[in-house]
């Protein structure tokens, strides 16, 4: 048997041109799709705050934050300096997690961390009015690299 080879050519764009160009252009061009990104979104944090939540909202709260926290890191622009509050929604959101799945998957919201994953949300909605495709891109990169390099925090931190 042959040695498996460690190289993996990487991909070409067939139009790097047009690949530029989109980049370059706000996110809310896709309209629709931003739309239903938004929907989603503040669904999954509506099911929360009426306490109907499943683990698929927990999971699109979860995405939202991360992206909103990556985006601050992409560019200094779209909201570094909200990067405390950014901070505290996500440990709201965290101690909400762990305390629902402790609870048999019954998510509920403090007062305190309600108004801190409403203000994370809020900044979320406003980064996307103002970010590029290609920074949406960056900031989609880097919630994968940190996955991939377990600088993510579990929520549910299982032996099996």
């Amino acid at each position: 048997m042959r040695k498996r080879s460690k190289y993996r050519p990487k991909p070409q764009l067939l139009d790097p041109l047009t690949w530029v160009l989109a980049g370059m252009k706000p996110v809310l061009t896709a309209k629709t799709i931003m739309e239903n990104v938004r929907i989603k979104n503040h669904l999954a944090l509506r099911s929360v705050v009426e306490g109907t939540a499943t683990r698929y909202d927990m999971d699109i709260l979860i995405e939202a934050f991360n992206v909103t926290e990556a985006l601050c890191r992409v560019d200094a622009s779209l909201g570094r300096d909200w990067s405390e509050e950014i901070r505290a929604g996500q440990d709201a959101l965290l101690t909400m997690g762990r305390r629902g799945v402790a609870k048999g998957d019954r998510f509920l919201f403090t007062g305190a961390e309600l108004n801190a994953a409403n203000t994370v949300m809020e900044i979320h909605d406003a980064q996307l009015e103002s970010c590029t495709v290609a920074q949406m891109e960056k900031a989609l990169h880097e919630v994968i690299k940190d996955k991939l390099h377990k600088k993510a925090r579990p929520i549910v931190c299982s032996t099996n």
